[in-house]
């Protein structure tokens, strides 16, 4: 039975933006009280514009975690630049997440000058994260340095690892949303489908395990998907990579790399999926993919 929607029941699309490796995935995850979102040390973790969805009686908020803004340097950034821009266009409140432990950097003041386009139509919240690793001294002087990029009344100090601060962000979230309907059902909790979030999974255990460059060149891609007979699930995905090196680096000696990443991915991938589940990897090398517009498409980068 479908929960009675009380009156003054607001909702909205939420843009979480800011610089990459700034902590917007772990904040999304903290907001749904469980892993949506794939989180690692590593900037460019995420990709892809996902649906973070936050039901209560009075609420529903829709939050959009974005990719990192910064500035494009090949076609894959071009297209996570796209997907972030596009949902401040959708948004009804925008969460700018700074990493409040440092001086705003050039990054920072660009992103600052494009919020600062919209013009005052959208609320826009500061969210200063890891306020856990920041002196008293440095409160003072960081947080002034951010509120003169762009002057709003509505900034928080907050850690996102943490969780210090974040229920009051949220609830500024909720303050700053106009009144409406429910645009997902109650038990909806994001729009990526198993096997998409499957695929990120895969890859986040790519970036996690391995160093330098080589998880910048990777995609995932689910090629089979099926629930067998014996109620497993079976996965067979794709592991893209830029170059032979690389590929044989993943693979590891006599596969012990693929194993670990394939394990990995497996029990993050049957934690959520919540039942057993058969995972198949396979390498395939596809040379500079990440310059070519084409190939970015193909691996299911697209736009809008």
């Amino acid at each position: 039975m479908e929960e009675e929607i009380v009156a003054g029941h607001k909702s909205g699309y939420v843009a979480v933006v800011g610089r990459p490796n700034v902590g917007k995935s772990t904040l999304i995850n903290g907001f749904m009280e469980q892993k949506i979102a794939i989180v690692t040390p590593k900037p460019q973790t995420t990709r892809i514009r996902q649906l973070a969805i936050v039901t209560r009686p009075s609420y529903q908020i829709v939050f959009m975690d974005t990719p990192g803004m910064m500035k494009p340097r090949q076609k894959l950034d071009e297209f996570m630049m796209d997907t972030a821009l596009s949902s401040l266009a959708d948004a009804e409140a925008v969460i700018w997440v700074v990493d409040a432990s440092v001086m705003p950097g050039a990054g920072d003041r660009a992103i600052a000058k494009q919020l600062s386009q919209m013009g005052g139509t959208v609320p826009i919240i500061l969210a200063m994260n890891k306020n856990d690793l920041m002196s008293a001294l440095q409160v003072v002087q960081h947080t002034e340095a951010y509120q003169a990029l762009l002057p709003t009344p509505r900034w928080l100090l907050f850690s996102a690892l943490k969780g210090n601060g974040r229920d009051e962000l949220l609830q500024m979230v909720v303050d700053a949303l106009p009144e409406g309907p429910r645009y997902y059902p109650a038990d909806q909790v994001t729009d990526l489908y198993v096997r998409d979030l499957a695929a990120e999974l895969i890859r986040e255990q790519v970036m996690l395990q391995l160093r330098d460059e080589i998880p910048y060149g990777t995609a995932v891609q689910v090629e089979e998907y099926k629930e067998r007979d014996n109620g497993i699930l079976y996965i067979g995905a794709t592991i893209f990579v830029e170059r032979d090196t690389h590929k044989r680096i993943i693979i590891g000696k006599k596969g012990t790399q693929l194993r670990r990443i394939g394990q990995a991915a497996r029990k993050q991938v049957e934690e959520m999926a919540d039942q057993k589940v058969y995972l198949d990897l396979w390498i395939k090398v596809v040379s500079k993919w990440r310059q070519d517009e084409r190939a970015v498409r193909r691996m299911g980068y697209k736009a809008g």
